[in-house]
């Protein structure tokens, strides 16, 4: 039966989905970043071509990525307990959720900066601007919209993960869902929770579709 420890425990899960959500984005962004701009520029048409680099980088990241997120979840455990000082709950959650979604993040900054018109690069060289400058003041810029279009993917897959992570006891809508909706059959929240990710991640997408929007207009 529904009721307000019921409805009490969806908010508490929908705030425990949200934490994991936004701060593994936020972490695998300030990995995956630096790890994207590298790849970009030893690339062999990069702005500072170095084959071996690229190919160890590339190879750990395509390594990463091939890893299922609940086994990548499980072997880390010793991981997350040795940071967290424990392998459950939201925090928990976190070490995994950044270690298997900044390879991804560093992918999307990789083809974002790809796509920046070499022309813009090559003019930028001419004017004696350092690979530093190249970077931040040409290739960022140039991308921001693909950046942010990239990270609204990107947060979408991260609260996927964060809500399969309620499988270990992670918290959130998730977890609410298998303990209530799969073990004690309680169809009706097994629903709720479903229809509030489902929401949740349609959110995320507009706002981020929208701000995509405004900085494609700056943009031209």
């Amino acid at each position: 039966m529904w009721s307000k420890e019921v409805t009490q425990m969806i908010i508490t899960g929908i705030g425990e989905t949200l934490y994991m959500s936004i701060f593994a984005t936020l972490f695998a962004y300030i990995i995956g970043i630096p790890m994207g701009i590298i790849l970009t520029m030893t690339d062999k048409n990069g702005i500072s071509p170095k084959p071996a680099v690229y190919s160890i980088l590339d190879f750990i990241v395509n390594l990463i990525r091939s890893i299922p997120f609940l086994i990548g979840l499980m072997v880390l455990i010793p991981v997350t307990r040795f940071l967290v000082g424990k392998s459950y709950g939201p925090t928990a959650a976190i070490v995994p959720l950044v270690f298997c979604a900044a390879p991804f993040v560093a992918r999307l900054v990789e083809t974002s900066l790809k796509e920046v018109d070499a022309g813009v690069v090559e003019a930028a060289k001419s004017m004696g601007a350092s690979n530093f400058s190249i970077i931040t003041r040409v290739l960022l810029v140039e991308a921001r919209t693909s950046l942010v279009a990239g990270a609204t993917t990107a947060f979408g897959t991260i609260f996927g993960y964060a809500s399969m992570a309620g499988v270990v006891g992670a918290g959130g809508l998730g977890d609410i869902a298998i303990r209530y909706g799969y073990y004690r059959y309680q169809a009706d929240i097994m629903l709720v929770c479903l229809i509030l990710l489902i929401l949740l991640v349609q959110i995320f997408q507009a706002t981020g579709m929208k701000i995509t929007k405004v900085l494609d207009k700056r943009a031209h």
